[in-house]
């Protein structure tokens, strides 16, 4: 991956996420071919702060049925990024 836009796909908003930002932790949906190493460079040069750690889940997608059909969400992996005490992203700040 050249970009490291490309590697932060879209924020995760949730309610057990929202609880996660109290601790410093901040969930990102990534493309599935991403490493921690380059999480964390995106992370640290886009939002100008300090990760102590990368945690990643690939999360299977579900399968689904309409009528007759069945049909599968596509898989999936999401990355916990904790940062430094004192730091947050503002982006999610009032989402």
């Amino acid at each position: 991956m050249q970009n490291l836009r490309d590697v932060l796909i879209r924020p995760l908003v949730t309610e057990k996420t929202n609880a996660m930002m109290q601790d410093n932790k901040y969930t990102f949906v990534v493309p599935l071919k991403a490493n921690k190493v380059q999480i964390r460079q995106a992370v640290e040069q886009i939002f100008k702060v300090k990760v102590l750690a990368v945690y990643t889940i690939r999360v299977m997608g579900k399968t689904k049925r309409m009528g007759k059909t069945e049909g599968k969400r596509p898989d999936y992996k999401k990355a916990i990024v904790k940062l430094a005490p004192g730091q947050t992203i503002e982006f999610f700040e009032g989402v």
